[in-house]
């Protein structure tokens, strides 16, 4: 069956880094379009970040623009999410999800395929 499992989640003080990886398997990762949502207590998930399926294009949510890089490695059927310069505000659990049908999708019920997702707090 398909599974998605993110890690790299962690406490970290505003202004750190961090990464969180998301590896794939049950199905072909290189037809899926890849997406990161997040979701904190009491909201809806939301849209963070996405790259196509060869990997050569990217898309980011206004909040986290010029702060996160998403990437891919087709190879190790992993998505990544880089996390630089961050703030309270980013505290949430973070998700990875996989969609077929479109390039680039926003919508969380666009996607096939979620993981159970990795908690991410900022704090000092």
């Amino acid at each position: 069956q398909v599974q998605l499992a993110e890690s790299g989640g962690r406490w970290v003080q505003p202004g750190d880094s961090l990464r969180l990886s998301c590896a794939a398997s049950g199905l072909t990762f290189t037809n899926y379009a890849m997406g990161w949502f997040r979701q904190a207590p009491g909201q809806e998930r939301e849209f963070v970040a996405g790259i196509n399926k060869i990997g050569n294009n990217v898309f980011y949510a206004d909040s986290v623009k010029g702060r996160f890089t998403i990437s891919r490695d087709n190879a190790k059927n992993t998505v990544y999410l880089q996390m630089n310069s961050l703030k309270r505000e980013d505290t949430a659990d973070y998700y990875c999800g996989a969609n077929q049908l479109y390039s680039f999708i926003a919508t969380a019920a666009k996607y096939d395929y979620w993981g159970q997702g990795t908690q991410v707090t900022v704090s000092s």
